[in-house]
């Protein structure tokens, strides 16, 4: 028998104790071992539950007690979580986690503490929910040069296009609809501003590409802006509006990470992920593309995959699990302003015709696009490709027309 303990109790901690008590038998003979909660942190009381007696208030408890072989931090945030995992790390502990946030900023700290003490620190759920995503990437795809991993990794951003999209609420509904579902918090803040997908995007390029990258250094703009008039002009050019983050290998050397709201052709297999759902392209020189799809987020799949990484840490108890990656560098994040993109533009002008001339002649072949109940002082065109920077250099020095909107196209 194996005793693991669990850092938090809220809608992930208490995932993790069902899924581990409900499927104890299938579980324990995966792991070839029976797996013991024997204690849980929390600063709450639980005294209806069936397991109330293995509560503690004490974290110490935990990391004092040597028969504790795996802990699972599903607390989120940085502080205490980082504390916590770093000394259980270092106390010969195998640490799984669901907390992006930890894994985006910590990570290769955290992984060099678990090598340094022959102990796992594994993080399946933290990106994708309980998508296998991470495994696949440092185990399946291991033979092949990643250069690409493109995705929809925000499932209440998602929800709330889709919504826009497919019954055309305006951006406060659909964001109060999530509110009332429990998809979005209270303060949204995070899943609407792209921070939440910037944090996985951090993750997957770090492992995709060997070397750790801060939120801080991931060019991130979210959902807040959005209006049924883009969705319109989207809808026009047999497109529509997903929140993406990316990132790619450039020339061997370095490595280009963002996060945007785009217009995404609907011949592109993410443009028919909707509701919650999330999907992760990765690209490879052997394999081509690989996509998985799946529930981004939620009590029972983000738990089912934070309990796959316990059982592997208990079939590795005498071994590590090789997922690593190194510390960051200087100037190995290239600026993404520098990617060639095409972008999607909503201007005001008072003349019209003005307007689309100056359009015509900076850029040469715009494609202009129309919507029904267009505003007369309204157009909208998408560019041709070019660098990223360029592209919003030309458009700010744009006279006969003010943009309102400048989103990314992806074909």
């Amino acid at each position: 028998m194996i005793n693991i303990a669990i850092l938090g109790h809220g809608v992930v901690g208490s995932g993790v104790a069902e899924v581990l008590e409900k499927n104890k038998t299938h579980i324990s003979t995966k792991a070839k071992n029976e797996i013991n909660i024997k204690s849980i942190l929390d600063l709450r009381e639980f005294p209806d539950l069936d397991y109330s007696n293995k509560f503690t208030k004490n974290f110490n408890d935990i990391l004092e007690d040597d028969s504790i072989k795996v802990v699972a931090e599903v607390m989120g945030g940085i502080n205490p979580a980082y504390e916590y995992v770093k000394a259980c790390l270092a106390k010969g502990k195998s640490v799984v986690t669901s907390n992006k946030e930890l894994v985006a900023q910590k990570g290769d700290e955290l992984l060099k503490i678990a090598l340094e003490n022959n102990v796992n620190f594994l993080f399946e759920a933290s990106v994708g929910g309980g998508i296998p995503v991470l495994r696949p990437i440092s185990q399946c795809l291991a033979a092949n040069d990643l250069y690409e991993i493109v995705g929809i990794l925000n499932g209440t951003s998602n929800f709330i296009l889709s919504k826009m999209i497919d019954e055309k609420m305006s951006m406060e509904d659909a964001l109060s609809l999530a509110q009332k579902l429990g998809y979005a918090e209270k303060d949204p803040s995070a899943d609407i501003d792209g921070h939440d997908a910037c944090r996985k995007i951090c993750i997957l390029a770090s492992l995709a590409f060997g070397k750790h990258i801060y939120p801080s250094q991931v060019s991130t703009e979210g959902i807040r802006n959005i209006t049924l008039s883009d969705v319109e002009y989207a809808d026009s050019c047999n497109r529509v509006i997903k929140l993406i983050g990316k990132t790619k290998l450039v020339n061997n050397k370095t490595v280009i990470a963002a996060v945007y709201p785009a217009l995404v052709s609907r011949d592109n297999q993410l443009s028919s992920v909707n509701g919650v759902f999330n999907a992760i392209m990765v690209k490879g020189d052997a394999i081509g593309d690989v996509m998985f799809y799946g529930q981004g987020a939620g009590k029972l799949p983000t738990a089912s995959a934070v309990v796959a990484d316990i059982i592997d840490c208990v079939k590795h108890l005498q071994a590590r699990k090789y997922l690593f990656w190194d510390s960051a560098v200087d100037n190995y994040v290239s600026d993404s302003l520098e990617d060639t993109v095409k972008l999607y533009v909503r201007a005001q002008a008072d003349d019209i015709t003005k307007a689309l001339d100056e359009i015509n002649a900076v850029f040469g072949n715009a494609e202009c696009l129309n919507r029904n109940n267009q505003a007369k002082d309204e157009l909208a065109f998408i560019t041709p490709a070019s660098s990223d920077r360029k592209l919003r250099q030309q458009i700010s020095k744009l006279q006969k027309s003010k943009a309102v909107s400048i989103l990314h196209i992806i074909d």
